[in-house]
């Protein structure tokens, strides 16, 4: 099978806090190096790994180096890695939005790509101006994007604001109206970052449909990022696990998502603080959740109640009232959504700009197993108009080791919007 996607020794630098070199002798140093001695660029020998989590002493960082893969036409890859690790990064690469300081990217024909929320979207311009615009960049003609345009609307299900500016579109209808566009103008390669999360559970597992349609059925080829594992396995055959810039490991998408949960396992116990935690699509920070303790002890029976607890800043005086949902994900299947719980209206307690909530999920019947939870702050109706605070994934873990009961080791959609009911107590 034709390769659609090669990456030879890919490098991306970058110098912190500075556009170019930014100072004159540098700049200088690179001219005279690389314009007249015709030697590389000298700084391409210096710079440390992309460690956002420690302070380091050289000014440049190598936010992806020494990359270096293939993609057959027609695969489905998965692309994870903590924040930071370099994956949108890697994705701006192949759809030229920046360029590698280091080697050379070969794609095979037209990528349709969604990297950010509103990205190639005119603000001023209308939802069917805009696919217009997007179908001349990708150099599809105007009857040919005519032909898709009902097509396009209908999937996306913005029809009602079709010709309303892009600048009054929620960042939930940008989303859907950008893949709709990014996936029905018949790219080769589909490229979509995380930006998916955004969306509603509908339009997430509409979205999911239409990329395994484009690659079994149209056999084009997809690159998927994702911190949603269960997503990722559903889709994606072969996995790339990036870890600080570099390629941590390739191969079948469950062993490169078993192999990195596991190797998470040990930096994520009994406290998870504000550096470790990731953070998916936008969220307002009108609350932010600053750490999180479990209380309950690692290893649990099946009727031990789940404890842990949360500080939570204000930093807006308006939030008056809000509530936790809390997401419980199995490790050993590689992060599928086994469960959830939410609670009812939590009032803020008066004075404070800082409080600490004590969570406590009953009755929960887990099957024997090892679990990791997501936590959540906001307001509404969590299937639909939810408006997210605050929203941290991959936090602290526990085990259940002893079974009374039934046991419950999926959740099922017919269960509807509550698994399980949570109490929350302010103790601080």
């Amino acid at each position: 099978m034709a390769t659609a996607i090669e990456f030879n020794h890919v490098g991306k630098q970058y110098r912190l806090g500075l556009v170019s070199t930014k100072t004159l002798s540098h700049d200088l140093n690179r001219w005279w190096q690389m314009s007249i001695l015709k030697k590389e660029d000298p700084y391409l020998k210096i710079g440390e790994v992309n460690d956002r989590s420690t302070v380091g002493d050289s000014e440049y960082v190598w936010a992806l180096k020494d990359i270096d893969f293939k993609v057959e036409q027609g695969d489905v890859v998965g692309i994870i890695g903590k924040n930071g690790a370099g994956k949108s990064t890697l994705l701006k690469l192949l759809s030229k939005v920046t360029g590698p300081t280091v080697g050379t990217i070969r794609a095979r024909g037209r990528i349709g790509a969604l990297l950010e929320v509103g990205t190639g979207f005119h603000p001023e311009m209308t939802g069917r101006e805009n696919i217009y615009m997007n179908g001349a960049i990708m150099g599809m003609t105007k009857n040919d994007i005519s032909r898709k345009l009902d097509e396009i609307v209908a999937f996306s299900g913005c029809e009602r604001y079709i010709d309303t500016p892009v600048k009054r579109y929620s960042s939930g209808m940008t989303v859907r109206l950008g893949f709709a566009v990014a996936a029905h103008l018949e790219p080769e390669i589909l490229v979509v970052d995380e930006v998916l999360a955004v969306g509603d559970a509908e339009f997430q597992k509409k979205a999911i449909g239409k990329m395994q349609d484009v690659s079994r059925g149209e056999g084009r080829t997809v690159l998927f990022v994702s911190h949603n594992m269960a997503s990722i396995q559903n889709l994606c055959k072969t996995g790339i696990l990036l870890e600080k810039g570099t390629i941590k490991k390739t191969g079948m998408v469950d062993d490169v998502i078993h192999y990195y949960i596991s190797a998470n396992l040990s930096e994520v116990g009994d406290v998870s603080y504000l550096n470790k935690f990731k953070r998916i699509g936008p969220t307002t920070k009108e609350l932010e959740i600053l750490e999180l303790n479990r209380v309950s002890p690692y290893r649990l029976d099946s009727h031990e109640d789940v404890v842990f607890v949360a500080k939570v800043k204000r930093n807006s005086r308006t939030i008056r009232n809000f509530q936790f949902t809390t997401l419980v994900d199995n490790i050993a299947s590689g992060g599928t959504r086994v469960g959830m719980a939410y609670s009812p209206e939590i009032l803020w307690p008066e004075g404070k700009d800082e409080a600490e909530f004590e969570i406590r999920i009953p009755e929960h019947h887990l099957a024997r197993g090892k679990y990791i939870l997501d936590v959540w702050v906001g307001q509404g109706d969590i299937t639909s108009s939810y408006k997210y605070f605050d929203s941290v994934y991959d936090t602290l873990t526990f085990e259940v080791n002893t079974i009374h009961g039934i046991p419950i080791s999926e959740w099922h959609n017919y269960w509807g919007e509550s698994v399980w009911g949570m109490s929350v107590d302010a103790i601080k």
